[in-house]
């Protein structure tokens, strides 16, 4: 009876594991790089909006029927949206957590100043806040059309995207997260690969060149659809 109690009183192995900083790292890295192959995807499907109205509708259309006949329709998309949205939230839980777990461990004061950290990591934490507060008004604007100016029309995001980057604050609502997006992009993958036990002294440059490469990438492929509209390339 005694050895019952005492088995069920040890924490699971999961709790555990979630319960440790290391834990909580290997979580935000894992939902960082599900997000990450998430945005990769994507940009490469805004970028069809250049090949006119008939690809893009063809896009946003085929998202919708992906894994037909064997799902039904949007099942797929919708599979997409809730293994990115536990990610997201996975994501933003370990973040708060390891931050509070980090103010907590600070002294009160230092004795000698701490080395300045890059723009990018200081900026991490704020940077998810502007990303979270973006994604809530990207799904507004071009999924469900609650905040969409011009009219939204359903299955015709050609048309809604055009809607949105025809209005300035649009563009500025949209710039400035795809600018907090390679930022995150550039701190977040090297650290994803140092927690999950893929650094050396060799390796680490050749991830931190790989973190700007790919942030960099990924933000100029974002920025190019907004810019296209508002030079009229894509009108």
């Amino acid at each position: 009876m005694a050895l019952a109690t005492r088995t069920e009183r040890q924490p699971s192995r999961t709790r555990t594991f979630w319960a440790s900083t290391i834990g909580k790292k290997t979580v935000m890295a894992v939902s960082g790089l599900i997000m990450l192959g998430y945005l990769v995807a994507h940009m490469f499907g805004n970028l069809k909006i250049f090949f006119g109205p008939g690809e893009f509708n063809a896009y946003g259309h085929w998202l919708r029927t992906m894994g037909a006949p064997v799902l039904h329709h949007s099942w797929g998309l919708w599979l997409v949206r809730v293994v990115l949205l536990a990610a997201v939230i996975g994501h933003a839980v370990a973040a708060y957590q390891l931050s509070r777990r980090d103010i907590k461990a600070r002294p009160s004061r230092y004795v000698h100043k701490r080395p300045r950290a890059s723009y990018a990591t200081r900026t991490m934490r704020w940077g998810g806040v502007i990303l979270a507060l973006f994604i809530v008004w990207h799904v507004l604007d071009l999924t469900t059309g609650t905040v969409h100016t011009g009219g939204f029309q359903e299955g015709h995001p050609y048309q809604n995207v055009v809607d949105t980057f025809s209005t300035w604050y649009g563009n500025v609502i949209y710039i400035v997260a795809m600018l907090a997006v390679g930022l995150h992009i550039r701190h977040g993958f090297w650290s994803a690969a140092q927690t999950l036990g893929v650094g050396s002294a060799t390796r680490d440059r050749v991830l931190k060149t790989a973190a700007n490469v790919l942030a960099l990438a990924l933000t100029a492929g974002f920025l190019s659809v907004p810019v296209a509209v508002m030079t009229e390339v894509v009108s």
